[in-house]
């Protein structure tokens, strides 16, 4: 073959380049949005599970929470219920990003699940979502299990 058919426009203009190096292929972006929706699954499983252990706490200091449309208000406006926000506005980036009209690529794929790594590390000695994570997943069991679906899911997803 002569040397121009290896040109850079030959081969950055390819399918095969497009395909490999973008992960475009058909088969490649519903691979990712399998994987996506495996991880909001889990993601939403947590945020329940987080939700539920900081109402049965909530109630034990402040008394009952009259009405899931109750619990819906204090979840976005108590200030009890804050540091929960920077999950929930993980939950609407997952959406995002699985919305039908948006393709789908591997980069903002893996900073997605690098966001999601970064969130979920409970720390004792830190402050605002780690330590209230942190205590969380000492007082319930159910947000432990959630944790672990979540931590499988997304080490899934990196491999």
């Amino acid at each position: 073959m002569s040397r121009s058919a290896f040109s850079a426009d030959h081969i950055f203009g390819s399918t095969w380049y497009n395909t490999v190096m973008t992960g475009s292929s058909t088969e490649a972006r519903e691979d990712l949005r399998r994987m996506l929706m495996e991880v909001r699954r889990g993601l939403l499983g947590l945020h329940k599970a987080l939700i539920v252990a900081e109402q049965l706490t909530y109630e034990r200091i402040n008394g009952r929470v009259g009405s899931t449309g109750q619990l819906l208000q204090l979840v976005l406006n108590d200030p009890w219920f804050t540091w929960l926000h920077p999950l929930s506005q993980l939950v609407i980036r997952v959406d995002e990003l699985l919305d039908e009209g948006e393709e789908l690529t591997t980069v903002e794929v893996e900073h997605f699940l690098a966001d999601v790594r970064a969130l979920i590390r409970p720390s004792e000695e830190g402050d605002g979502f780690e330590r209230s994570y942190y205590e969380a997943l000492q007082r319930e069991p159910d947000v432990i299990f959630a944790h672990v679906e979540v931590k499988k899911l997304v080490t899934k997803a990196a491999a």
